[in-house]
């Protein structure tokens, strides 16, 4: 296996890891990391504050209601959540609502958007998968399922060319990634590993210096040299590029079949028991919304950055979403399969103890809608909800 290859075998199940798990209190005080805010926060000039209400298409007059006069969905001001961005201000998810009202919130941290779907302020969130599997083990598989995809890819290692020519010149060099514990600093600590270098999960200090910093402060840092590059999602991968930054890994690359999850969407167990149609219904605008992305990729490029521009006050620049916009996939399928791998990827670094995972995924909904579209089923990996 080359190296930084993710431990999945040929049919796509991530492989049970065999390593011994870290005891002691550093795994078990790790946990809580997992749930830190997905790499990918709001970008633009002024991101809104948690739980600020996002323009919406209004409900058509006449339009009957289903179970539940109204339905609150989650999502971050970002590229990665292109779904909900295009699907909420285009009208493509009231349009399956029918009279129910689509409430929208954005967030800009896993945490706080967690937070809201347990306290009974949020029905449907689109979040990355270590706040989704954090929350889940947590609640030991009580308060969320995942119930479709919605990103993949998007995550780059972007270095200073002048200090970087080549991944072996990474050690000693200070690296940051968003979060410790959150996805992308787990997929560099394991690409670490996997160099057969050491690093502390804990402090970050070893062969490559890991720096946690957050996105929006990660080009400051850039720029002025106090890190020597960042392993993190779009659009900071390309405002480092556009910064001098030169891309030398993409994530995809490390995947089999080019593919990983970095947004899901994700349900409350209590709003998916008594409001299934209304469930149904937001997915099937979601795989119409996505059907339509792909179909129309420039024109989604558009919306997407217009969806910004109003929840922000300002779009993102042409030299920062153009080459950031392409390298995101939207996409139905959950790739149950990677969150498993990420999930042991952070086991593996000494994160946290083995999750137990078994029902985080109920795709019963969102596979009757994608067979009603003519379109293939997708696969929960073995952690379907019993």
């Amino acid at each position: 296996m080359p190296r930084g290859t993710p431990p999945v075998s040929a049919t796509g199940n991530a492989r049970t890891t065999s390593k011994t798990l870290r005891s002691g209190g550093v795994a078990v005080a790790a946990l809580p990391l997992l749930i830190g805010a997905l790499a990918s926060c709001g970008y633009g000039s002024q991101a809104p504050k948690d739980g600020s209400a996002d323009k919406k298409a209004p409900v058509a007059a006449g339009a009957k209601k289903l179970s539940a006069s109204e339905v609150r969905i989650g999502y971050f001001p970002n590229l990665t959540h292109a779904t909900a961005l295009i699907g909420v201000q285009d009208g493509q998810i009231q349009k399956e609502l029918g009279g129910t009202v689509l409430k929208p919130q954005t967030f800009n941290a896993g945490p706080s958007e967690i937070e809201a779907l347990n306290g009974g302020s949020l029905d449907i969130g689109f979040i990355g998968p270590s706040p989704s599997i954090n929350a889940y083990v947590k609640s030991k598989g009580k308060n969320l399922r995942i119930i479709s995809g919605s990103a993949s890819g998007g995550v780059k290692l972007v270095v200073n060319p002048d200090r970087i020519k080549t991944l072996d010149d990474l050690k000693g060099k200070r690296i940051a990634t968003p979060q410790k514990g959150n996805t992308q600093d787990v997929a560099l600590l394991n690409w670490i590993s996997e160099k057969g270098w050491k690093v502390d999960p804990e402090s970050g200090k070893g062969d490559v210096s890991v720096v946690r910093t957050d996105n929006k402060v990660t080009p400051d840092a850039f720029k002025s040299g106090s890190i020597d590059g960042a392993w993190v999602p779009e659009p900071t991968a390309s405002k480092l590029v556009s910064q001098g930054g030169s891309v030398l890994l993409d994530e995809t690359a490390l995947w089999p079949d080019k593919k990983f999850v970095i947004t899901n969407v994700i349900v409350s167990q209590k709003f998916l028991t008594e409001h299934p149609d209304v469930v149904e219904a937001v997915l099937k605008g979601t795989v119409k919304t996505n059907e339509w992305i792909n179909a129309n990729p420039e024109k989604a490029k558009e919306s997407a950055n217009a969806a910004l521009k109003g929840l922000s006050g300002k779009p993102l620049d042409a030299k920062v979403i153009d080459p950031a916009w392409p390298s995101i996939a939207i996409t139905d399928d959950p790739l149950a399969a990677t969150l498993k791998t990420q999930s042991e990827w952070a086991v593996e670094a000494g994160l946290i103890e083995q999750p137990d995972l078994a029902g985080i995924y109920d795709l019963t909904l969102l596979n009757k809608v994608l067979k009603a579209a003519g379109k293939p089923e997708v696969s929960d990996a073995g952690l379907g909800a019993k």
